[in-house]
């Protein structure tokens, strides 16, 4: 196992965190130093920091070095770091890998390339064999199935998780031929960790036997993931799906309804209201409607106890 990161650490929750902006679109590092502290009281594992949630894919470099360089700092070891290094070609993907590993990052995630001209098989599957191999930090893998403008190949998932560099998978397919190309992978190769992505139907992913849950919405809803892990273990089925279903409502919510109108800007409106960020600026510039603050300074009163449980 690598330096740092033992095996219990690949387990349990993990967070795929949102990225704190200034007013002027700057990484907010003391909000940064928050949200490490959150997450280490929900009882969080790990964060995977610039994925989707975390707006890596419209970051600047440099920002992204603040970030995990800040993460790192505030972190003292008591986290784990992964850090999305995706890109449309390995050559630039290694050169994110590089500036990963001098920034303090312990796991390089690769998700499916931006844009690619040629998307034969056979291409896609050179992009990520010669970035695994050539990769300096272990890796980790975010399949995200049809979610993506590039779909990765089943068979290119069958000879990427074969590589013996690949630590970790986060899987956001939801598609259940690719979770089975996962527990296959991880039968020949048991060392190899699970994680889900699909934070509305974790109990499933739990039940096959994955070893945890990698969340958009670990910054808030870390401690009830955590509880529906416990729960699936000790075999209360029937508890798992009644945290699953109050999950699931506290997400909607915050992320805007059944649509999801609101998801980036209610995510950092939370944290806001919480004292974790200082604003909601985001990227993608998703609107914050009077019904999405409505919805969420519901949650912020009726499930203080677990967004914050040590408030008493």
């Amino acid at each position: 196992m690598i330096q740092g990161i033992g095996n219990s650490n690949l387990r349990g929750v993990w967070s795929a965190t949102p990225t704190p902006f200034t007013d002027k679109m700057q990484i907010d590092t003391a909000s940064v130093r928050r949200l490490v502290e959150h997450h280490i009281r929900l009882g969080v594992k790990g964060l995977f920091l610039a994925g989707t949630c975390g707006e890596g894919p419209w970051m600047t470099d440099r920002q992204r070095c603040i970030l995990v360089r800040t993460a790192v700092k505030y972190a003292k070891g008591r986290l784990s770091l992964a850090v999305q290094v995706t890109d449309n070609s390995s050559a630039r993907i290694l050169d994110n890998i590089r500036a990963a590993r001098e920034d303090g990052a312990d796991i390089a995630v690769i998700a499916p390339p931006y844009f690619l001209a040629n998307t034969r098989t056979e291409a896609i599957l050179d992009l990520y064999i010669e970035a695994i191999r050539k990769s300096h930090l272990p890796v980790g893998i975010y399949d995200r199935g049809t979610y993506s403008s590039i779909v990765i190949p089943e068979g290119v998932l069958k000879a990427v998780y074969a590589e013996k560099n690949v630590i970790l998978i986060k899987d956001s397919s939801t598609d259940p031929r690719r979770r089975r190309i996962a527990l296959a992978a991880r039968r020949k190769r048991p060392e190899l960790r699970l994680l889900s992505g699909g934070e509305f139907n974790c109990v499933e992913y739990l039940q096959a036997g994955y070893d945890g849950l990698l969340l958009g919405g670990g910054i808030f809803n870390g401690l009830l993931a955590g509880q529906i892990i416990t729960a699936v273990a000790d075999g209360h089925i029937a508890k798992a799906r009644r945290l699953q279903g109050r999950m699931n409502r506290i997400m909607y919510d915050v992320y805007g309804g059944r649509k999801i109108a609101c998801w980036l800007s209610g995510l950092k409106y939370l944290l806001v209201e919480m004292g974790i960020f200082r604003t909601w600026k985001n990227y993608p510039h998703f609107p914050l409607t009077q019904t999405c603050r409505k919805a969420i300074k519901r949650v912020l009163k009726k499930d203080a106890n677990v967004l914050m449980p040590w408030r008493k």
